[in-house]
């Protein structure tokens, strides 16, 4: 027997969700939200900041 043709305005929520389904792609195996390259503008924690160390500090040297 031939199934009838019910358009899509017409089906239920769960078929609807299963047609579309159906029909996406996904993304192979990537992950979109991993390949976005980092902001500059936020700070970064992890980023070497500059380093103070007394050999490197040019100036006076102060005791009392």
């Amino acid at each position: 027997m031939k199934q009838k043709f019910i358009p899509l305005d017409k089906q239920s929520k769960k078929k609807r969700r299963e047609y579309h389904a159906s029909h996406r792609k996904g993304w192979g195996g990537l992950n979109p939200v991993t390949r976005k390259p980092p902001d500059p503008k936020i700070y970064n924690r992890k980023k070497a900041g500059p380093r103070f160390d007394e050999e490197s500090q040019p100036g006076f040297l102060f005791s009392s």
